[in-house]
């Protein structure tokens, strides 16, 4: 045997072994797809994908090898992804609103490969989920230009699902008209009262009529049934191909900086690795000073707290409970100690997500 066939028999013998490995490293991939289903996780996480290179690149010595060992990582994540992606084909997203709202926007960044299923209003999107009809349900939880989202906060006090992850999401709202149409023919514009309100002075200084409408995409629907070339829609450029509409201005907005937060929701509460917020929902006693206990409990422990929200609750009257969002990891031992502090001073404690942010 020369040089060359050694090498090559050699070579044949490590294919053959990476072929095992290859085979044993995908049924992993497979656990991991099942977990990021359980707690509504996307496939793609880009800070994971660096802590890979960076563990691994060391055991690379060679330096030129090292960068080549890269492009190698990066293809067999890629092939990773994929596989994943071609098993999530049966799960199911749950989202109020119909396709081509922004919910439904968001939830086919997040989830390509699953199925849409698009409820009437947030509690129903909310409950397929807890029933097991949905794997997870995209709910929004607040808008730069709006403030929160209060009947989704309400849901999260009162429902059994826990956030695993917040994603932002640009909102960009656009004139739409049907085939033909240019501004000048439009005399109404219908759309969600927000998005009416994002768009007042466009509104005005065109002097248009406004209608409101349960949501963007709902009134984009309608223009595009109706046929009507002095009747426009205010939603997305991504809802105007949906129903065949045109844009016929752009950015039309008063505030360039409009971006929704949508949770996702799911059955499971996930110890996610380097999770960056948490969310708590409680209930103080009836008893001076009680909130300002709890909140220097919170800040004896290091956590900054981001946002904090009182909302009324069904039932007492006068009996609000409190949704507040921390920085911080929650599972590490300050986290766990001030959930044990916590707990004796609130009538009520839930922890409802630990969780990463993405922007889409």
């Amino acid at each position: 045997m020369n040089a060359l066939e050694e090498a090559r028999a050699q070579i044949a013998t490590l294919d053959k072994e990476m072929a095992s490995l290859f085979e044993r490293r995908m049924k992993l991939v497979e656990q991991i797809l099942s977990y990021k289903v359980r707690n509504g996780l996307p496939i793609f996480d880009a800070d994971q994908e660096a802590r890979v290179i960076a563990r691994n690149l060391p055991s690379v010595t060679d330096p030129t090898l090292q960068e080549y060992y890269v492009l190698f990582l990066h293809s067999v994540m890629d092939i990773s992804k994929a596989y994943q992606s071609r098993m999530m084909n049966g799960m199911k997203v749950s989202y109020c609103g119909i396709p081509g709202a922004f919910a439904h926007i968001a939830a086919q960044k997040l989830f390509p490969q699953a199925e849409a299923e698009a409820f009437p209003d947030f509690a129903d999107a909310y409950r397929a989920c807890e029933s097991g009809e949905s794997d997870v349900a995209i709910l929004p939880i607040e808008n730069s230009y709006a403030g929160d989202v209060g009947r989704v906060m309400d849901l999260s006090f009162s429902g059994s699902l826990f956030i695993n992850m917040m994603v932002e999401l640009d909102v960009t709202q656009n004139l739409l008209g049907v085939k033909g149409a240019r501004t000048g023919d439009i005399r109404k514009v219908v759309s969600h009262p927000q998005a009416l309100a994002q768009c007042a002075k466009f509104i005005k200084d065109h002097g248009l009529q406004e209608e409101d409408y349960a949501n963007t995409a709902m009134a984009a629907k309608y223009v595009a049934e109706t046929g009507d070339s002095s009747l426009g829609a205010i939603a997305s450029e991504e809802t105007a191909r949906l129903y065949g509409l045109e844009v016929l201005e752009r950015r039309i907005n008063a505030s360039g900086v409009n971006t929704t937060r949508f949770a996702v929701f799911s059955k499971s509460a996930g110890t996610i690795p380097s999770a960056e917020h948490f969310i708590l929902v409680f209930t103080v006693r009836n008893e001076a000073g009680a909130l300002a206990k709890i909140l220097n409990i919170i800040g004896s422990h290091g956590f900054n707290m981001s946002s904090l929200h009182s909302r009324p609750m069904s039932g007492p009257v006068w009996k609000h409970y409190f949704f507040a969002e921390l920085e911080g990891d929650v599972h590490s031992a300050d986290g766990e100690d001030l959930l044990r502090q916590l707990s004796p001073v609130c009538d009520k404690l839930k922890m409802i997500g630990a969780y990463k942010s993405l922007s889409l």
